[in-house]
């Protein structure tokens, strides 16, 4: 008798984050990584049935969310700045999920990223939790590469 193989689910805590093909350590979540297709209801005068008709409309994407502990690298903050600024620089984030062994076993790709909010840490001196940064991209395509 053949034993069926075991395909047990990725864990969600092995990741890491690029951006611009360069790994950047030390984020704690990712969120956001969601598609949505905008339905548009449509029927013709000249239809006899009473069924409306289903087409696709807009492509959306949602803000993706990164946080990560606050240290001395600014460098999301000067990516902000720089769009507060009026300076625009769009980039590619990679999320990628990694198995117990370290492997890559799935990429998302966020297309044409920026930063749109940026929300620093809650400082608090009644508890002992890490500072955290947020930032939320905008984004113009996630797929799974």
């Amino acid at each position: 008798m053949a034993t069926a193989q075991r395909d047990d689910p990725y864990q969600h805590y092995n990741f890491l984050v690029e951006i611009d093909g360069v790994q950047r350590a030390g984020f704690s979540e990712v969120g956001g990584l969601n598609t949505e297709t905008d339905v548009i209801d449509y029927r013709e005068g000249s239809d006899l049935n009473l069924n409306v008709r289903k087409l696709t409309g807009l492509r959306k994407y949602t803000a993706v969310s990164l946080k990560r502990g606050y240290t001395q690298n600014n460098e999301l903050w000067l990516w902000r700045k720089d769009i507060i600024n009026g300076i625009v620089k769009r980039r590619t984030i990679d999320i990628v999920l990694r198995s117990e062994d370290q492997q890559e076993v799935l990429r998302w790709r966020v297309k044409e990223g920026f930063i749109s909010k940026w929300t620093g840490p809650v400082l608090n001196a009644k508890t002992n939790e890490v500072a955290i940064e947020e930032i939320e991209i905008q984004n113009e395509g996630i797929e799974l590469v």
